[in-house]
């Protein structure tokens, strides 16, 4: 493996985040309002997404459940990726297309979030989420990248899209990973105070 190569995805990476910090803090202070809101109010966030997206949803949850950085008590937070049981019966009962929205359908309530993540913005199963959370009365935050894709259709004006600037779905997944932990954080200084 060369040197060359390995250094270039560092400053690949660099290069999208330094991009990225330009575009996308204001939409995620938006989200942390957002998804503390839902937080303070007895409510609580959906996560959902595919593949490494799936991940960051149960990371994500993990966060909030356990803890960021600092102690303080567990916070409402499903990631909708991690009962196999729900997963397969639905995709085999219904569609797979179905696997997020059947558990919208079921635990989401107005007032609750809906944390989106989707690299390409395509993926029919997290669109069929933002719907029904919609029809939930929902506050849907989306994570993209590649310029949003069909999520572009499918938010509402007070709903928030945290879009990466990038073509390459590991650089996306990258800076996905440093908005999570911008959610996380946020959350806990609003509710706890900043350190």
């Amino acid at each position: 493996m060369s040197i060359e190569r390995i250094q270039q995805h560092f400053r690949d990476s660099i290069a999208v985040k330094l991009e990225a910090v330009e575009t996308l803090a204001v939409p995620i202070a938006a989200a942390i309002d957002v998804l503390f809101g839902s937080l303070a109010n007895n409510g609580k966030v959906l996560a959902c997404g595919n593949g490494g997206s799936a991940a960051d949803a149960q990371h994500f949850a993990a966060e909030l459940i356990g803890r960021f950085e600092r102690e303080r008590p567990s916070l409402g937070a499903i990631a909708l990726t991690t009962d196999t049981s729900i997963l397969t019966a639905v995709g085999n009962d219904y569609h797979f297309d179905e696997i997020f929205a059947r558990q919208v359908r079921g635990l989401g309530q107005p007032g609750d979030a809906l944390l989106a993540i989707t690299t390409s913005g395509n993926s029919a199963n997290v669109l069929a989420a933002i719907r029904e959370a919609h029809e939930r009365e929902m506050t849907v935050v989306a994570m993209t990248g590649k310029g949003g894709g069909k999520m572009n259709d499918e938010l509402y004006d007070t709903d928030i899209h945290i879009c990466v600037p990038s073509e390459r779905t590991a650089r996306i997944q990258e800076v996905h990973l440093l908005i999570l932990h911008c959610l996380c954080d946020g959350i806990d200084a609003m509710l706890l105070g900043e350190e």
